[in-house]
Formats: C-alpha cells, structure tokens, sequence
C-alpha cells in the first residue's frame, strides 16, 4: 500500500486517511474455463439435433433446449446453413396453462443426390 497523499487545509498539511481494501476473492485460486456449452452454435446444434428427431415448438426450445431465442437459431440454420425450416402457427400451453399461439419448427427433408 502507498503513502497517504498530503494536502493543504488551511496552512497545514494533513495527511487523508487511507481506506483498509478488503483482500481480492479468490486471490491465489486458478480460474476455470467459461463453459461455452449455451454458445450461439451449441444452440444450433442442439435445435438441429432436436429437428432431426422431430417438430419443436417455441416453448418447446425454451424449456428443454434452454434456447431463449428459437426464432434467431432457426434463421441461423436456414440463412448461414442452407437447412429448409418450415413454420407452423400452433396453440400451445405454457407450464403455467395459458395458451399462447408459438411457432412449431419443422426440418424439411432435402433431396439427396
């Protein structure tokens, strides 16, 4: 720790008390990796995998992909990665019992050559 800074007050030097700083958390621990697990392409891989096997809705993606953004993942896969996604307008009921209209996601199949 440094010196207290002396200042003027009225002709005589006083010197600022200095403040006690509580020690850094964590000081001397190695800090870990982020997890890039819920990066934007491990969400589109999980919506691809999930499309794969069949349709998923909106909430569907929120709740068991942990995608907040369904709608922006799919426009990934169809505008970036060429993948035919076809949209369908459904009721659905969220985990509370309102009903809410929510896109279900469908991967068209695409002609193999």
């Amino acid at each position: 720790m440094g010196a207290a800074t002396p200042r003027k007050s009225g002709g005589v030097i006083v010197k600022k008390p200095q403040k006690k700083i509580a020690p850094l958390a964590g000081k001397g621990e190695v800090k870990k990796p982020r997890s890039h697990f819920n990066s934007a392409a491990h969400q589109r891989q999980r919506l691809h995998d999930a499309l794969r096997k069949s349709m998923v809705s909106t909430l569907d993606a929120r709740r068991d992909l942990d995608i907040l953004a369904p709608a922006a993942r799919v426009h990934e896969l169809r505008h970036r990665f060429g993948l035919e996604i076809g949209l369908v307008w459904v009721q659905q009921p969220t985990d509370c019992g309102k009903l809410h209209r929510v896109g279900m996601y469908v991967l068209r199949p695409t002609a193999e050559a």
